[in-house]
């Protein structure tokens, strides 16, 4: 890569929308890291006087104008003033011009008008890069040029967009340039290597309650556009092509909710595959998840307290198959509202754990004929409350109370 010092490779944070790219570039160049050029000068530090030539050492003289220093007494050695930072407001302006004059498959080379300096020389160039729909951003650094080849994480039949800030010697940084934005061949060789333009105005209409109809103008080509692919991308660094097809409208599938978007993209493309600069986004509705119904219920409970007094209860419960064919084993489970403790049961094994009760059946009570039933009684202790049960399930199916 001709010019080039450094590269690396960053993931972005994504908020989930592509024009947030721009904004991740931005920060990204705050934190590259600045080197000076090479061969950079020494400023002269403020003070000094560099139209006097020093005297050879133990020579005897004067500069014009200063008192003469009598042999005997020494000279004291200069003190050197402590460097500060460079706190000037003035950093270099943005580079200008900058173009892709050469897209090959595994590189692109960039070329720009040189920033002016601020305050100070311009010490290089960094440039930050990514492909579309991705979430992978690529620094690279360059010193004080005004081309660069790209061929670091660069792939073929990728769109891919850049931008150019300066740096000086002090460690200032330009405000970015323009986006350029190319897309790479899919060979460098063959009868055909130049992408087809990007489709225009891609627009969504013709909505029903499960479809829509994608539409969008035309591209053009050196060799002759074969056709269309069509993409849904998730807004954060997913693509999955939907239809390759071979004019300029798509009728979609309307996309179920999810907490990801659903944009949809077109490429045009030739009969060698390349492809060309991405169209621009539209987000399609969704089709909300229809509600899940369920089955309806087969059985019915009835919880009556036979007796109470402060501190104790009686209660049967009846349990009743609604169903049209016969339930052979059961298990009965529910949850007290109040604080009561089970001390006995008949008719129905019993356990208990926290609020909630298990009551399953004993041998001569196992099948439940269709609309047939089985009761069974508890005895217990309560305190505070013996509030009675309200929902009750039975082998896993939600039963109707009363």
């Amino acid at each position: 890569m001709a010019g080039m010092r450094s590269s690396s490779l960053r993931r972005r944070v994504r908020p989930g929308l592509l024009a947030a790219v721009v904004s991740s570039i931005a920060v990204l160049g705050v934190g590259l890291i600045a080197v000076p050029a090479a061969g950079a000068g020494t400023a002269t530090p403020a003070g000094s006087h560099p139209e006097v030539a020093p005297m050879p050492a133990g020579a005897a003289g004067s500069v014009p104008g200063s008192a003469t220093t009598p042999p005997s007494t020494p000279t004291p050695a200069p003190t050197t003033p402590p460097t500060t930072p460079d706190t000037s407001p003035f950093p270099p302006s943005a580079p200008t011009n900058v173009t892709a004059s050469q897209v090959r498959a595994g590189s692109v080379t960039l070329t720009w008008t040189a920033a002016t300096p601020g305050c100070c020389a311009i010490a290089g160039y960094d440039i930050t890069y990514y492909m579309a729909f991705d979430d992978v951003v690529v620094a690279a650094s360059v010193g004080n040029v005004t081309t660069t080849t790209i061929s670091n994480y660069i792939r073929a039949g990728r769109q891919y967009s850049f931008r150019v800030s300066a740096r000086d010697v002090v460690g200032h940084r330009s405000a970015s340039s323009d986006t350029v934005t190319v897309v790479t061949p899919v060979t460098d060789t063959g009868p055909d290597t130049t992408p087809p333009s990007a489709p225009q105005n891609l627009t969504l209409g013709g909505v029903t309650d499960s479809t829509a109809t994608l539409s969008w103008s035309p591209s053009t080509d050196d060799v002759g556009v074969s056709g269309y692919n069509v993409y849904r991308f998730d807004g954060w660094y997913t693509s999955v092509l939907v239809a390759t097809v071979p004019v300029t409208t798509y009728t979609i599938a309307l996309p179920t909710s999810t907490p990801l978007r659903n944009l949809f993209y077109v490429r045009a493309r030739d009969a060698v595959g390349n492809v060309s600069i991405a169209s621009n986004t539209v987000t399609a509705p969704t089709v909300p998840t229809p509600p899940t119904t369920p089955p309806p219920s087969t059985c019915r409970v009835t919880y009556q307290n036979q007796s109470e007094w402060p501190g104790g209860f009686v209660t049967v419960v009846t349990v009743q198959n609604t169903a049209a064919a016969p339930v052979d084993g059961w298990t009965l489970t529910f949850g007290f509202r109040g604080d009561q403790q089970i001390t006995s049961a008949w008719n129905a094994t019993t356990s208990q754990s926290g609020a909630t009760v298990t009551a399953r059946n004993v041998d001569w009570n196992r099948v439940l004929a269709a609309n047939g039933s089985a009761s069974f009684g508890i005895q217990g202790r309560w305190t505070a409350s013996n509030a009675p049960p309200t929902s009750f399930v039975l082998n896993g199916v939600p039963c109707i109370l009363g």
